[in-house]
């Protein structure tokens, strides 16, 4: 689905593909989940869209979410089917911006950038 490239010590997404990833994975997922280190709760956010042409996650500023992603961090999150469950796929994603946003008062969009592909299709073998 995606082409990777090298650059440096980092694999990232071949610039022809940028544009158009955040339709791409908005066709294909509907949501992301994740869990933060020395926490004991994995997260669960609705994928959005906004004119930045990533995918993103609308988090609120006062919650421990907001406070623990930072941006540059690298998350391994499923990226859940709308479909079927059993069709999700993990990702190394990048969070690579937090950003204030004038209709979600408190509120912020983190912006998300797949970096690796993990795993193919993810069944019963990892659960969330």
């Amino acid at each position: 689905m995606f082409e990777l490239s090298e650059a440096g010590n980092q694999s990232v997404i071949d610039l022809a593909e940028f544009r158009s990833e955040a339709k791409t994975i908005l066709d294909e997922f509907y949501s992301v989940q994740f869990f933060l280190k020395g926490k004991g709760i994995y997260y669960q956010f609705k994928l959005r869209n906004t004119s930045s042409n990533r995918p993103c996650i609308l988090v609120k500023k006062d919650s421990p979410v907001f406070t623990e992603l930072q941006v540059g961090d690298i998350l391994d999150m499923k990226y859940n089917n709308p479909k079927s469950l059993d069709a999700s796929r993990l990702f190394k994603t990048q969070i690579t911006s937090k950003n204030s946003h004038d209709c979600y008062t408190g509120h912020s969009i983190v912006e998300l950038s797949i970096i690796d592909n993990i795993g193919e299709m993810i069944c019963e073998c990892i659960s969330f």
